[in-house]
Formats: structure tokens, C-alpha cells, sequence
């Protein structure tokens, strides 16, 4: 133990506590640190720079405790005077997740015991791709179906999201979800992030929370990369069915510089693989990013960085299943191996943080992204076009512009501490030349269906309050205002028709945290969120429900039955509103009723051995269209059961090993549920040796070689030789078994 204090900062006939948490490696310091006052009962987390404080505190001696998932608890003593501020700043060294050192608390952040969970996970599980990364969030799973190129479909709490019309997805504060998107609402292609860079991700589930809007229903994830790295890397992967991959991470900045809160990097990814279908996708891939992060004037951090992104590939796409069973083609064969595309992103964010004498923090960030996007598809083979065939093109060409700015501050209320948050976000989305043709050979267009230009923007305000009632009771209530004004041109038509709509919605929030016991923390959500429309679904709506409004609510745990096991479990429910839905690939407005979902989530973190960790996450959802009657009412593709979770070892070696599974539930097809769509069960494994200069390791997909459908639908379609269209199951066939070998160098 240490006994720091330094005496600051006359108070009237109180004293206090005040500090920085530090990385004893990069000396930069932590956010959300929990800090524990252990005799008064009291619980803080450190802000953005690392700071911390207590007031109004009696003369003695306390003691304070510190934890943080990734680092190593410290405890430390601190003498307060009589109308003095005492200092004690503390170096935190990192380590290994243990589940002994996890503290189930509040504190201002009223997220923590959630945050401690993403933070346990993205330390266990391996993320070798963008899609582990989406692979963070429990009950989450996804579906590729166009050649790797494409975003990928989502499936969670009971929803088909599609490619992200129901979960919001942000990068160091960016949008992902792209509106009015060419392909669908909400589309979120996560493919511009090199994984190695991921820090930590910010998620979850429901639409309760103020600073999240639009796409916020199911629930949202904030990706944030990593503001220093503690080596550059180089890192080479060669896997089966041609797949390569090559990482480099250089660090920019010396020691000396680092040492003043400074940091700065730039990173490289190129992928190739012709994947495991009959047909070479010829898919590539490459990202470059820089990013500087650094604490600037004592109280200011300025982050800024800039990346560009660029992939293009060719797909065998979606295949009927009577094509297979009649021998016409295999599983990995193909009706129409012209589908594919190419998309390219990019950004440029700055952000500046700064800390107020009166203990608040204001946040001003900047955004500009250029965004491009070109898919050809055939879903329907020879149904529309006997000669031709039915593919069709998507495409389109985005600015995309916004802000973000935030004010928070630490006060009280009548005695009891009060954390205020407003904010007020914009984004403005110019997209040209948004179109859907029927094309031929990835050459020719036949006949444009649409085409035109969107301008849309969206200004959102909130306001949030967390009081803490007493030391085991808190409660946090919010409202967030969002309008949008969405226009568009028509470019098909011969006069100039500029239609413009504009539309908001307001949305309350609240959440209750009660801690029972020291590791027994339960809490009620409520609220609602909703999901914006694609404005060539609006600006021709003559009603007022564009804005389609999501209500839901969460009675949950987080529970430690022992030290070394984490639980969270949750019930929940969620109302959908009537909505109009733009179908993308197809140029049509698709109406649904009410729909209603409840579920149940379990999540489980257990460390068997000081080597051996456990999880599992369990997800059962029941969902139900409101508007039609009993034996109609299914959702089609929506899941109804979901489970994800693993083995993993590390040894101090430097030996780490993980087997993980996969499993997703049989499934309605169709509103009858006359078509079910096929679950699976997958086992994954890595394996690596790592070393401070260099590690090796091998990643395998699907183990057991199993058979199993990707991406499904239940599609009308009709092949070229055929009478009659006939409607079934369609899909992608999942990945074969894969196995990708690694080296990497760290220097």
C-alpha cells in the first residue's frame, strides 16, 4: 500500500479526495477506471483524462480501491485534512482477465458492470476478422452471402436486422449504419476496420439509452480503436482456397514522446481469397489507417485520424435448393456467377475533449466520409427476364457529413450526486446517382427502375440525468429529440420534381440500478428508440408513421454467486410500430403491422482455473406480427433460439488455445412458417505461441466439416428451363471446413 496526499483546495469544514489513474505502460490516462471508497461505501469511475474525486469527506484515513478489466486491482491509503483536497494518482499495470478482480458497481459510469463484460470478452475471444468483431455482442449472428465483399446480415433479439436497419454500429463515434442506402436501410459495412486495431467495443441491447439514435431498436455497438499500441507489428496469414492476408502496424512516435501523453500509428491490411466455391470470387481487400491521440495543454485530448478503404469482388450468390437436389449444380456450384461488386470508403474524424474548471468535460468531434458502392445481384434468376435473366444493380456514390458534441458535468442535488449529460449530433448524407437497374453481364443496363438523388439530415438532441439516489439505488432518466428532413429527385422523371418531407419523433428513456448485495446488482430498463426510413419511402408517405417508434423494456441481473463467475441474465420485451419498408432490390415499399417480441438473454463468464475460462451466451426470443392472425403471424428469418460461447486456455508459456461454438436454431422461412429455414452447429478452434518479438498461430473454421446454409430465404424464382417459377428455400452454403496459419513479428 501507499499513502499519498497532497494538500490542495480549501473546502468549508470538508475534505476530499482527488487523482488520475494512469497505464503504467503508456502513461496515458484510463477512462472508466471503477474507484471504490471503501469505508463510506462510495463508487466513482475516472473521466476521460483519468481524473477521479470525492467531496465532502471527513478527516481520517480511507481507503481507495481501483479495478479495471485488463489491469491488476490496486488498493491504496489516503489521509484527508480538514478543509484540504488530498492527490493520489496511481499507475495501474496490465494483466490478464481475472473474474476475482471484476467489481460488480455502478459508479457515474452507468454502464459499468456491461462494460466490464465487452471488456472480458475482447480479451478472451480471438478476433480474427471483422466478423469476430461483430461476433462481441451476445446473441448476435451473422450471415455473408455475397462473396465477402458485402456488409453482413444480421440477426438479433428476434429480428432479421437485414445489414443493420435495427442495430446501430459506430466507429470511434462515426456512423457505420448508412441511410437510404442503395442496397437497404441502415446497411453497415464494418469491412473498412483492421481488427488488430480494436481496443474495446461499447455495446447493448434494447433502445434505452439517450446518446444512441437512429437504428437503435435491437440495440447498438461503438467500436473504439486503439489510441497507442505498445509495439508495431507485422503480421502474415495464408489460409486454404487461396486466402492471404498481410498486417503491418507501425508506431510513430519514440519513447520521449510518449511519455508526454502522446501517440500516434499508421496501419495497413491487404486480403485476397478466392474462397471455397466452384466459381473464384477473385475477392481483395485493402484498408490503411493513421490515427494521433494525445493530451495537449494539461487539460485538452485531441484525437484525429484518416482512412481510406477499397474491396471488390466477384460472388456465385444464392442457389435454390432444387438446383442441388436434382444434381443441376452442387452446393458450392452456381446458377449466375456475374454477381459481385466493389465499395470503397473514406473518413476523416478530429475530436477534442476538454476539461472545464468546474469539473465538466465538453466533446466537439468533426466527421467527413466519401462513401461508394456498386453490387450486382440475381436473386430470381430467369423469373422477369426469360432471355436476359434477372440481375440487377445497386449502386451509388455518398458525402457524408456530421458532428458530435457532448457537455457533461458531476454535481449533486439536495446532497446526492447527480452526473448531467446533453448533447446535440448532426449528420447530412448527400448521395448521388442512387440506383437500381436491371443489367445483363455486369455490362449492360436493360431498364433503370430508379434513380435519383437523396439529401437527407438529421439533427438529434438529448438530455440525460443519472441521480444516485443512495449508495445502492440509481436512477437514470433521459429524452432525445431527432428530426430529419428528407428530400429527393427523381432523375427518371422529365421534369424536375424535388419532393421534401420533414419528420420527428421524440424519445424517453430511463433505467434503475439497485445493487442487493456487493455482487448482486439488478436493473429495470425502459424506453423508446425508433429506425429511420429510406426517403424514397418517406417523401411519398402520406402518413405520420415513417418514423416507425420501438417500445421496449429489461429486468436484469448482473450476479458474482462466486469470485469467479459472472453472470448477466435479463428478460425483455419490445413493441415495433407500423412502418413502410423500401425493399432495395427490388425498388418497392413493403408494408408490415405491429410486431412484438420477448425474449430471455443469459450470458455467463467462468474462470475453471487461473488458465481456463469459460463463456456462453444463451438467447431465447419469441416474435410475433401483431396484424396477422395466429399460424400467419411468424416473422420470417426472425431467430427464435441462439448460442454462443467457448473454452479458452492461457498459460504462461505464452501458449493460448480456444474452442468455440456456434449454434442458431431451425427457423421460419415465411409468415406461415411452411418453410424453415435450417439451423447449425459449428465448431471453430485457435491455436497460438506467443512471444514478446514474434508469435505463430492457426485458426480453423468449422472443424467438423459439417454441411450447413449460410444465408436463407424463401424466394420465388425460376431457372432457364423451367415452365413454372416455383417458391423454396434459397441459400448460400456456409464455409467448409478452413484453416489459416499466422506469423507475426513485433518489434
Amino acid at each position: 500500500m501507499a499513502i499519498a496526499f497532497i494538500p490542495k483546495d480549501a473546502m468549508a469544514h470538508q475534505g476530499g479526495i482527488k487523482g488520475m489513474v494512469s497505464d503504467s505502460l503508456s502513461e496515458e490516462g484510463i477512462e472508466s477506471v471503477l474507484v471504490i471508497l471503501v469505508e463510506e461505501s462510495l463508487v466513482t469511475s475516472t473521466d476521460l483524462l483519468g481524473n477521479y474525486s470525492f467531496i465532502d469527506l471527513k478527516p481520517g484515513e480511507y481507503s481507495i480501491q481501483f479495478s479495471m478489466p485488463g489491469f491488476k486491482k490496486k488498493m491504496n491509503t489516503v489521509v484527508v485534512f480538514d478543509n484540504q483536497m488530498s492527490t493520489c494518482n496511481v499507475q495501474l499495470k496490465s494483466s490478464d482477465i481475472q473474474l476475482s478482480e471484476v467489481e460488480i458497481s455502478q459508479g457515474k459510469n452507468f454502464n459499468s458492470s456491461m462494460l466490464s463484460l465487452n471488456k472480458i470478452d475482447i480479451s478472451l475471444r480471438p478476433i480474427r476478422s471483422s466478423q469476430d468483431i461483430l461476433r462481441m455482442i451476445p446473441g448476435l449472428v451473422i450471415a455473408q452471402h455475397a462473396g465477402g465483399g458485402k456488409a453482413e446480415q444480421i440477426f438479433l433479439r428476434g429480428f432479421d436486422i437485414d445489414h443493420g436497419t435495427d442495430i446501430k454500429l459506430s466507429l470511434d463515434g462515426m456512423p457505420v449504419n448508412m441511410v437510404s442506402h442503395a442496397h437497404g436501410q441502415g446497411y453497415s459495412d464494418l469491412h473498412f476496420i483492421i481488427p488488430e486495431l480494436i481496443d474495446h467495443v461499447d455495446f447493448n441491447k434494447g433502445p434505452y439509452y439517450a446518446s444512441q439514435g437512429d437504428f437503435t431498436t435491437a440495440g447498438y455497438a461503438s467500436f473504439k480503436t486503439k489510441n497507442a499500441i505498445d509495439k508495431s507489428m507485422v503480421k502474415l496469414e495464408g489460409g486454404r482456397f487461396d486466402s492471404y492476408r498481410m498486417v503491418g502496424i507501425i508506431d510513430l512516435l519514440d519513447n520521449k514522446t510518449k511519455s508526454r501523453n502522446q501517440s500516434a500509428y499508421i496501419a495497413s491490411e491487404y486480403m485476397y481469397s478466392n474462397g471455397y466455391f466452384e466459381s473464384p470470387q477473385n475477392f481483395n481487400r485493402i484498408n490503411l489507417t493513421g490515427k494521433y491521440h494525445g493530451v495537449v495543454a494539461n487539460n485538452k485530448i485531441l484525437s484525429a485520424s484518416a482512412s481510406t478503404f477499397n474491396s471488390r469482388w466477384d460472388a456465385s450468390g444464392q442457389i435454390p435448393e432444387r438446383a442441388v437436389n436434382s444434381g443441376f449444380i452442387t452446393r458450392f456450384g452456381s446458377l449466375d456467377d456475374k454477381e459481385g461488386g466493389n465499395t470503397s470508403r473514406n473518413n476523416v474524424h478530429v475530436q477534442l475533449v476538454k476539461i472545464l474548471a468546474d469539473g465538466g468535460a465538453i466533446s466537439q468531434q468533426l466527421y467527413a466520409s466519401h462513401y461508394q458502392f456498386e453490387l450486382y445481384s440475381n436473386f430470381t434468376f430467369y423469373l422477369r427476364d426469360s432471355i436476359n435473366g434477372d440481375q440487377i444493380r445497386q449502386k451509388e456514390n455518398r458525402m457524408l457529413y456530421g458532428s458530435n458534441t457532448t457537455y457533461s458535468r458531476n454535481t449533486s442535488l439536495r446532497g446526492l450526486a447527480l452526473k448531467s449529460e446533453i448533447g446535440l449530433q448532426i449528420r447530412y448524407d448527400n448521395i448521388q446517382r442512387i440506383e437500381l437497374s436491371h443489367t445483363a453481364e455486369r455490362k449492360r443496363i436493360i431498364i433503370p427502375f430508379s434513380l435519383g438523388n437523396v439529401h437527407q439530415i438529421n439533427i438529434g438532441a438529448y438530455i440525460s440525468e443519472t441521480l444516485q439516489i443512495s449508495k445502492k439505488l440509481s436512477l437514470n432518466t433521459s429524452l432525445r429529440f431527432d428530426e430529419f428532413q428528407f428530400a429527393y429527385e427523381n432523375e427518371l422523371e422529365t421534369v424536375y420534381n424535388r419532393k421534401v418531407k420533414v419528420q420527428h419523433i421524440t424519445s424517453p428513456k430511463f433505467t434503475l440500478q439497485y445493487d442487493l448485495a456487493k455482487e448482486f446488482q439488478v436493473y429495470v430498463k425502459g424506453g423508446s428508440g425508433f429506425h429511420s426510413n429510406d426517403a424514397r419511402v418517406v417523401v411519398n408517405d402520406s402518413t405520420s408513421q415513417t418514423l416507425p417508434r420501438a417500445v421496449g423494456f429489461d429486468i436484469g441481473i448482473f450476479f458474482k454467486p462466486s469470485k469467479d463467475i459472472l453472470i448477466n441474465a435479463a428478460v425483455w420485451g419490445l413493441d415495433l410500430q407500423q412502418e413502410f419498408v423500401y425493399v432495395g432490390d427490388e425498388a418497392v415499399v413493403e408494408q408490415s403491422g405491429f410486431s412484438r417480441r420477448f425474449g430471455f438473454d443469459f450470458s455467463i463468464r467462468y474462470q475453471l482455473m487461473k488458465w481456463l475460462y469459460l463463456d456462453s451466451d444463451i438467447n431465447l426470443t419469441k416474435p410475433r406480427s401483431l396484424h396477422d392472425p395466429e399460424g400467419q403471424n411468424y416473422i420470417p428469418l426472425a431467430p427464435t433460439i441462439t448460442s454462443i460461447g467457448g473454452l479458452t486456455a492461457k498459460w504462461k508459456s505464452g501458449i493460448n488455445m480456444s474452442v468455440r461454438y456456434r449454434y442458431v436454431g431451425d427457423r421460419p422461412a415465411n409468415a406461415e412458417n411452411t418453410v424453415t429455414a435450417r439451423g447449425y452447429k459449428l465448431i471453430d478452434a485457435v491455436i497460438s505461441y506467443n512471444r514478446p518479438s514474434y508469435s505463430i498461430g492457426l485458426s480453423m473454421e468449422n472443424v467438423l466439416n459439417l454441411e450447413w446454409n449460410e444465408a436463407q430465404f424463401d424466394t420465388t424464382s425460376k431457372l432457364k428451363k423451367e415452365a413454372q417459377p416455383v417458391s423454396e428455400l434459397h441459400y448460400t452454403p456456409g464455409t467448409p471446413f478452413f484453416a489459416k496459419l499466422n506469423v507475426a513479428f513485433y518489434f
